[in-house]
């Protein structure tokens, strides 16, 4: 099979050309040409989460492909917005980099910013950018996307209330929060009769106030999470790994046995 392109082309220009090719009418690929903004929304998030494992695992190869196949998600919306004349992708790069110049007065038009007026003017930014596009009528909590992650969500809308103020002015009020929403998980519990629908609310609760510990120590939950996630996936192969060595299927093996193995496991990470 003979591949014909033109390798003059700096590597953007051959990316939208390629694109351009793809989405072709006449000789472009069926399943491309199929797609709608809505029908590859997935598999923009599934690039982001691989984007995110790539750096995580560290491998710059891997990182440069992952980054590649996302860059490609934002080529594929542009060639869409070409098409119906809403946007191309100059346009998304200029209104980029308008935005950065505009939230950046100390890098582009040599303010005097220290670290927290920084903050303070992104901020500040943002917030005009929100009531421009709601005609000047924003609220807060406005343009949060409900497609997040939860634990995105739950931290980007505290970090909303704790800019203006609403917020506790250190950890020891969040670690009485929590407190609190355990216990009243445990009344929901010790109920004679279980409201589950209340239990849900509670059990949300809770983790809304963790969140906000996570979010008050200046760390991401979505981040911390997925590492709990990969440290206990990686214990646990071990003790299963350790289980089958004694020729003990997991299956039939006691809580007891995993519980042996979970700590001797969880000791040699110490060591």
């Amino acid at each position: 099979m003979t591949i014909i392109h033109d390798q003059n082309y700096p590597n953007l220009d051959k990316l939208l050309w390629v694109m351009d090719k793809l989405r072709d009418p006449d000789d472009g690929c069926p399943w491309d040409l199929k797609q709608s903004f809505a029908s590859i929304v997935p598999f923009t998030i599934e690039e982001a989460y691989e984007v995110a494992d790539a750096i995580e695992h560290g491998e710059p190869a891997d990182i440069r492909e992952e980054l590649g196949d996302l860059l490609f998600q934002v080529v594929f919306y542009a060639r869409l917005g070409k098409e119906q004349a809403l946007f191309d992708f100059e346009d998304i790069a200029g209104q980029m980099a308008e935005k950065l110049i505009r939230r950046h007065p100390h890098v582009f038009a040599q303010a005097e910013f220290d670290e927290t007026e920084v903050k303070a003017n992104w901020e500040a930014e943002k917030a005009k950018e929100r009531a421009d596009k709601a005609g000047g009528k924003a609220m807060l909590l406005d343009n949060i996307p409900q497609a997040l992650p939860a634990l995105t969500r739950a931290a980007k809308i505290q970090k909303r209330c704790a800019n203006v103020g609403f917020d506790w002015p250190d950890t020891d009020g969040v670690f009485a929060k929590i407190q609190e929403e355990i216990l009243e998980v445990q009344e929901e519990l010790n109920r004679p009769h279980v409201n589950q629908q209340a239990l849900e609310e509670e059990l949300g609760d809770l983790l809304f106030a963790t969140v906000n510990l996570v979010r008050k120590l200046n760390k991401d939950p979505e981040t911390l999470l997925r590492k709990a996630n990969h440290k206990f996936e990686q214990r646990f192969r071990q003790v299963e790994q350790r289980l089958a060595e004694q020729h003990i299927p997991l299956e039939q093996a006691s809580l007891e046995q995993m519980e042996e193995q979970w700590l001797k496991v969880k000791n040699l990470k110490r060591n």
